[in-house]
């Protein structure tokens, strides 16, 4: 796979000029754009020279479906041997994710990739690293069946949830069949898309909040854009609408020096074609603070580790201190409200 030099683009003209080029610089060699990227909402008027805009408002939910998928997502039933919630990987005390290298499963098992955090991953334009689940209702599916997660099947779930002395009441109140596999995945996502978190710090500054950053911080995103890092983070998410390969500059994984894995090979696992080894989606830097360690295989372990990473692995340039010190700082004021906590 030939090496992309869109991501080294330095954004000092208008930065919505950043905005349209990420839907084609998630690989400049496969053509004038991937055609599953999703495409990207222009922001409003008054935040249009910007390249990262605020937490978008969630959309009208059923209250009463999210307080049941938020039973269900705490709820260690949903796997075979009663122990593995979906908090227990995505903990909402730790920024949706359970800050592990790799999870644990049933059984002890360890899985093979770090778990993605589930705030805000409503605005995801595609689930798992790899893209393999179209929506949050798809995503369900994965870690109740996989052997090294929760290992459970649908018939197993709904057994249980059918005998619970108060699931069938609250399903039969929001569902007409009831307890059934769609309706849990429906509950649990409903709930999913309720985690976002607004009220960043630097939401408040794109609102209009100027002395609510420091200078260090706004240089810090002045450096963030100008680096071209808004290539692949950008929008409300700060990331999560395409896909990228890991390893734009140079070849991550061979300077790793550990063997690749089937979880390595990104979104080759799901399409097969070669252009898409090593091809993850971008992840969102809402919360990054909170999430480590980072990447799809944990390596990184401090937030400083993972910026030098992005910059010579994606921006194929070295960062001077100072300006690392900046961008992390920036990266920090990325923390919203953590709703939806146990």
């Amino acid at each position: 796979m030939k090496k992309s030099s869109g991501a080294i683009l330095c954004l000092t003209t208008l930065a919505i000029s950043g905005l349209l080029a990420s839907c084609f610089l998630s690989d400049a060699n496969h053509g004038s754009g991937r055609a599953d990227a999703a495409p990207l909402a222009l922001p409003a008027a008054h935040i249009l020279e910007e390249s990262v805009q605020p937490v978008l408002a969630v959309p009208n939910l059923d209250s009463n479906k999210i307080e049941l998928g938020k039973k269900l997502f705490h709820d260690g039933r949903l796997s075979h041997d009663n122990t593995i919630a979906c908090a227990t990987c995505h903990s909402l005390d730790k920024g949706g994710t359970d800050q592990a290298v790799n999870s644990t499963g049933i059984g002890g098992a360890h899985g093979g990739i770090n778990s993605p955090t589930v705030l805000n991953s409503g605005a995801n334009f595609v689930q798992f690293w790899n893209g393999r689940a179209a929506t949050l209702e798809d995503q369900v599916n994965g870690p109740t069946h996989n052997p090294k997660e929760m290992g459970s099947d649908w018939p197993e779930i709904i057994g249980k949830l059918s005998k619970d002395e108060q699931y069938p009441a609250q399903f039969a109140k929001l569902y007409s069949d009831g307890v059934q596999p769609a309706n849990v995945r429906d509950a649990i996502a409903t709930f999913e898309r309720s985690l976002s978190t607004p009220n960043s710090r630097f939401d408040k500054y794109l609102a209009g909040d100027e002395n609510i950053l420091t200078t260090q911080e706004k240089h810090g995103y002045r450096l963030f854009k100008e680096y071209g890092c808004v290539s692949c983070h950008q929008g409300s998410n700060v990331g999560g609408n395409m896909y990228q390969q890991f390893g734009v500059m140079a070849n991550y994984f061979k300077d790793r020096r550990t063997p690749e894995t089937d979880d390595d090979q990104g979104r080759f696992t799901v399409t097969k074609r070669e252009q898409d080894r090593h091809v993850f989606r971008v992840p969102t830097l809402r919360n990054v603070a909170l999430t480590g360690p980072y990447f799809h295989d944990g390596t990184a372990t401090t937030l400083p580790q993972a910026v030098e990473v992005m910059a010579k692995y994606q921006l194929g340039r070295p960062l001077a201190p100072g300006e690392l010190v900046d961008i992390v700082m920036f990266l920090q004021t990325l923390t919203g409200d953590q709703k939806g906590k146990s």
